[in-house]
Order: C-alpha cells, then sequence, then structure tokens
C-alpha cells in the first residue's frame, strides 16, 4: 500500500535485537521523569458527534450495494483493503456511537462479507490489491480490469479489522474465517516472520518483494499476528537509526531506498492506528484499555512522532500534522513526511518526486494526536482541523501548509479513522475480547490441517491456549 530494547532514544540504534524491549535501568529511570500526555476520554461533545455524522456521510454517498463495498475517493468505483479497512473502522463506529442503528449495520457487513467469501483471489492466493466496488473485479490502479499484485500491508490492516469485527461481535466470526480461510499464506509470510508483498508487471512473471518500513510494518504485522502468524522479523524495529530534529530524536528506517526501490516514510498514520486500534499493546496482551503500554518501543516512537510536529510548530509557527494523504489532481496522492530519503520535511510523490507545494495538515493526523495526546497544542490541532468539511460529503482530506487552501477530495480512509479515532475517545482501545467464546472456525482450522493443506495457516502446538 502506502507503506528492542529500545535503544536509548537519542543514541542510533546499533545492535538492538529483543523485540520485547527491556529497557535499561538509564532508560527507565529517564523516562519516569517524562511528561507524557494522556489520551483523551470521555463522552463525545455534541460538536464532537457532529463530527462524526458528517464523517459518516461520506459512506452513505460511496456505499455500493451490489458489493457492500466502499469508494476509497469519492464517487470514484475503486479500493483497495487499506480503504476497505477503514470503512470497517467507519462502520463499527457509527453503529457503536449511535448514528446507525444495528440493522443497517448488520445489512452492510453481511453484504460485505458475502463479496470477501466469494472474491476472486490473486492467483488463486490473496486478494488482489484493487477492486472495483461496483462488480467486485480484480483492477488495476486505474480502475481497469487485471490482476496487479497484492499489498502484505493492506493485508494486515484488513486483517486487524475483521478481528477486532470478529470479536466485538461474535454471529460474524465463522463468516469472517471462511473468507480468510480461502487465502493462501505461503508467499507473503516466510518462515523468518518476514511479509512479502506481490507484484505482477504485464508480461514478466510474478515478484514477491519484502514490504514493509518502520511503522507501516510493525503495525501491519499485528494483523497477522493476530491471526496466529510468526511475524518475527517483521515486527523487529531494526533497522532503524534516529535523527534528531528540534531536539527530538525521530526514528526512521535505514532501509536503502536507491537500493531496494522502496522508501522509507516517517508519518504519524500508523503509530496513530496502533494507539487507537491496539493500544499500543503486544497483540498477546488481553488487558483492556490503559495506559501501560506493552509495545513499549511503539509507544516511545509515537510519542517522538508528536513531539517533533508540536516543536516544529513552537518553533517556526507552522502547524504541523504530516502523514500521507490524498490531492484532488495529479499525481493524486503524496507522502508528507516528518522525514524520508534524507531530508527532514520532505514531501514526495511515490517516485520520489519532491513536491512541497502539497505538505498539509492531515486530517486523520491532526485528529489522532489530539485523541491520543491531550494538550495545547492538540487542541489547536483541533480548532483548526474539526470545521474542515462539507455537510453533505464528509471531510475534506486536509489543509495545505502554504495557505492555499483545501485538499478538495474526500476519501474513506480519512473518514474512516476520524470516525475511529472518535470511538476511541468514547471508549479507548478498540481491539476488544469478549469472555467465555467457543473456538472459532478458524482455530479449529489450525489444530487440524484437514482440508487445509497448502496454504501454509499457522499451527497451534500442542496444549497451546
Amino acid at each position: 500500500m502506502r507503506y528492542i530494547t529500545v535503544c536509548l532514544l537519542g543514541l542510533l540504534a546499533t545492535g538492538c535485537g529483543n523485540k520485547y524491549n527491556s529497557f535499561s535501568d538509564d532508560v527507565i529511570e529517564r523516562k519516569s521523569h517524562w511528561s507524557i500526555p494522556k489520551a483523551r476520554s470521555g463522552q463525545l461533545t455534541e460538536k464532537e458527534m457532529d463530527m462524526a455524522r458528517i464523517a459518516w456521510k461520506y459512506f452513505e454517498n460511496n456505499y455500493q450495494e451490489s458489493t457492500g463495498l466502499v469508494n476509497a475517493v469519492n464517487n470514484y468505483p475503486s479500493v483497495t483493503w487499506w480503504d476497505a479497512a477503514s470503512y470497517m473502522a467507519g462502520m463499527v463506529s457509527a453503529y457503536e456511537l449511535g448514528i446507525i442503528e444495528k440493522e443497517e449495520f448488520d445489512r452492510r457487513f453481511i453484504r460485505m462479507l458475502t463479496t470477501l467469501n466469494t472474491l476472486d483471489l490473486f492467483k488463486g492466493e490473496l486478494p488482489n490489491k484493487a477492486y472495483n466496488t461496483q462488480t467486485a473485479a480484480k483492477v488495476d490502479y486505474a480502475n481497469q480490469p487485471g490482476e496487479i499484485g497484492y499489498s502484505a500491508l493492506d493485508l494486515g490492516r484488513l486483517l486487524i479489522w475483521l478481528h477486532i469485527i470478529k470479536h466485538r461481535y461474535p454471529e460474524y466470526a465463522t463468516g469472517i474465517d471462511s473468507a480468510v480461510l480461502r487465502w493462501n499464506f505461503c508467499n507473503v509470510v516466510d518462515e523468518n516472520g518476514t511479509m512479502f508483498g506481490a507484484l505482477q508487471e504485464k508480461d514478466k512473471p510474478v515478484q514477491y518483494l519484502q514490504e514493509g518500513r518502520l511503522g507501516y510494518e510493525e503495525y501491519a504485522a499485528k494483523g497477522f499476528q493476530l491471526w496466529g502468524f510468526d511475524t518475527t522479523q517483521a515486527s523487529m524495529p531494526e533497522p532503524y537509526s534516529t535523527i534528531n530534529l528540534y531536539g527530538y530524536d525521530v526514528p526512521y528506517d535505514t532501509r536503502d531506498p536507491r537500493k531496494l526501490k522502496a522508501h522509507s516514510y516517517v508519518v504519524t498514520e500508523s503509530y496513530v492506528l496502533d494507539g487507537i486500534e491496539m493500544g499500543w499493546d503486544l497483540t498477546e496482551d488481553r488487558s483492556g484499555h490503559d495506559h501501560n503500554y506493552s509495545n513499549d518501543w511503539i509507544a516511545e516512537f509515537a510519542l517522538q512522532i508528536y513531539r517533533v510536529q508540536e516543536e516544529r510548530y513552537k518553533q517556526t509557527g507552522i502547524i504541523t500534522a504530516r502523514t500521507e494523504h490524498q490531492l484532488a489532481g495529479a499525481p493524486y496522492f503524496v507522502y508528507d513526511t516528518i522525514y524520508t530519503d534524507g531530508f527532514a520535511w520532505n514531501t514526495i510523490a511515490e517516485n520520489g518526486e519532491f513536491l512541497p507545494q502539497f505538505a498539509a495538515v492531515a486530517i486523520k493526523g491532526a485528529m489522532g494526536m489530539w485523541v491520543l495526546w491531550d494538550t495545547d497544542y492538540t487542541d489547536l490541532l483541533f480548532d483548526h482541523v474539526s470545521h474542515l468539511y462539507d455537510r453533505e460529503k464528509g471531510f475534506y482530506e486536509g489543509i495545505f501548509e502554504n495557505g492555499t487552501g483545501l485538499i478538495n477530495t474526500f476519501t474513506s480512509n480519512n473518514n474512516g479513522i476520524t470516525l475511529e479515532i472518535l470511538l476511541y475517545k468514547q471508549q479507548g482501545k478498540l481491539l476488544q475480547y469478549q469472555d467465555n467464546v467457543a473456538p472459532s472456525l478458524w482455530e479449529k482450522a489450525l489444530e487440524s490441517p484437514f482440508g487445509y493443506e497448502g496454504q501454509c495457516l499457522p499451527r497451534k502446538k500442542p496444549n497451546q491456549g
């Protein structure tokens, strides 16, 4: 898609290894003196509920009854699985916040689940990167028929939301499991726990390429972990280093884009999603919402990502909430970064073209920081973006930093994430578990390979819970 031990933030991270992060005594002592803002919590205000209803308007406008899918961009009948997961997040949030009734939630989700259970997969393996929302046919990014591969990052986000829905609403567990049990995982996660995407180019064999960089890689890996896969390599922060910006040590992935043809983007979105959906916890942590983050290096990296943007505002006066975002015209999508390709505050297209004129305050980035860190700066962010909507279409994508106005486009990802951010304020960590639920179809399949040979499902060990 879109793409330690914590080794003393502030030093270059070399030789870090343990993914379960045993901090040194020095870090623990310093950490106890850090002022870490708490997340916002409580019932939504009248204004916040109004914002939620406006965000849901996007999904009313762009729903396709024939498939149960929603357009990724307003009035354009194509979708990726990252965007489809954002629709799932928006649908759950709309129901939980009382914007829609359970009857509408059921109607929408059953139709979508039917499509997932009948979807034509890429090479019979996994969902294609993009589909036509009206026909559920595989398409390329120009919405023309064809297979183009699959994205491990997009599928990781989809697996997170299928898992969330399965456990919030156990009545859908069998249908969800049936859809995922159609998939063949042999080429997406290897024996070392590395994630691979598939790329299909015209007249060339399929290429399976390592996918994901720091932030997005670990977030998407949690989706596969939730379903029992070992993602050891993908879940480690290494290889990474830090760059000091405005006095904060910002972590970045050190893999060289010149060699690997994949950029390393430092943006807000993946850290926000990990916080609101999984509470910056390890996937095996089934505790409820609290501030004892068991995936502590993720929580610390997220804090650095927030703090450096706050400090940029304090020192330059530029309101900052950087993440990837759509555009209304070419190139239609940019990575609006804190750091990438050796440069701070670098806004680039996927091909690496420098496009500073498209730097923006992204709604989902600003709102995500607002809900996760209750500070004067995030109050300012909220005031800056909370009115940037069209009541008939939803929230705009963002507002340009250079004063040239709004990004005049509306997307599933932005409006879905806005809705789940507001649900997080009211409920906290969105991944919740029901007590005393019988083993699901998926769990039964992991205990017995009968009927699923050759799909490379994870296997439960004897007596594994």
